[in-house]
């Protein structure tokens, strides 16, 4: 039996590998779940106790349940299972508390990097993750690997266009966004008037959005109208895991904040439930662009 490439990426997978996903919330487990599916390989999915909020779209897969203080059984669980290939998909919203890991030879194995990636910011977790599930057998794969249909892509996704106003808002925001991601604090940013007047942080974009729907009263923003999110990749940000992403609730949202449209960075950036996203921003007159990619890419 012959390898197969996913199309549109360097992913080879042979009809052997036993592909897993690590499930959090949102809707991206069930798109990367059904990319695997239709591309011939059953997923084996890997449920988060507590942050999987899909779990009725997943039922239909070959899949067991994890809560985060057993994240030292992780490699015995995908050992057992026979998973050479993982993805990292769906939001955690907190980390394990070292306090409640129960203690197993498994855990004591990886708890010096486990300590070590809770004591740095998101990026930094993901990194040293991605690097010990490697340095144990185990290929991490991004999303975009696997379902290459959720990258954005250049320039202009909806009928809707930025205005020359809009423009100076998207680089504000952008620049805003990528300040804070080198600090690793977040991925996104909103400027209303030419300048960055929100910043997302543990909220996330979500709670950012509402933020901003609140600051519409604020005197500084009286009267200034539009305003633009950037979404955008941190710099020099392990792309296997946490890319910035877009659905029909940060239309929603973005909608509900008064903002004029959504930018993100092709290439860089997923954009899920696509067909949705964009008949939502059609329907309610914002933007959705690509913008082209700020530097190369990493860690794919």
């Amino acid at each position: 039996m012959t390898k197969t490439e996913v199309a549109g990426t360097g992913l080879v997978l042979a009809p052997g590998d036993r592909v897993g996903v690590i499930a959090g919330g949102g809707s991206l487990p069930v798109e990367v779940a059904a990319g695997l599916a239709e591309g011939g390989h059953q997923p084996v999915i890997i449920l988060i106790e507590g942050q999987a909020d899909r779990q009725s779209d997943l039922a239909s897969y070959e899949h067991e349940s994890l809560a985060l203080e057993d994240i030292g059984a992780l490699v015995t669980l995908l050992r057992r299972r026979q998973i050479s290939h993982l993805v990292l998909a769906g939001e955690i919203k907190r980390r394990p508390r070292l306090v409640d890991m129960r203690p197993s030879l498994s855990l004591l194995a990886v708890i010096p990097s486990v300590v070590m990636a809770l004591a740095r910011g998101d990026d930094g977790l993901l990194k040293i993750l991605t690097r010990g599930l490697e340095a144990r057998g185990v290929k991490v794969v991004g999303a975009h690997e696997v379902v290459p249909r959720l990258v954005a892509t250049e320039g202009p996704l909806t009928k809707a266009l930025p205005r020359k106003s809009d423009w100076r808002d998207i680089e504000a925001a952008h620049a805003a966004a990528k300040a804070i991601g080198a600090l690793d604090i977040g991925q996104a940013a909103i400027a209303i008037g030419g300048r960055a007047i929100a910043l997302e942080g543990i909220e996330g974009t979500s709670g950012l959005l509402d933020r901003t729907k609140q600051l519409r009263d604020h005197g500084r923003l009286a009267g200034k109208t539009r305003g633009v999110l950037v979404k955008c990749a941190k710099p020099g940000q392990e792309l296997r895991a946490d890319l910035p992403s877009i659905g029909p609730q940060t239309v929603e949202a973005a909608y509900a904040a008064g903002l004029a449209g959504i930018a993100v960075e092709a290439g860089r950036s997923l954009i899920l439930e696509g067909p949705v996203v964009v008949e939502r921003a059609n329907a309610l007159g914002l933007f959705v662009v690509g913008l082209p990619a700020a530097e190369l890419t990493h860690g794919s």
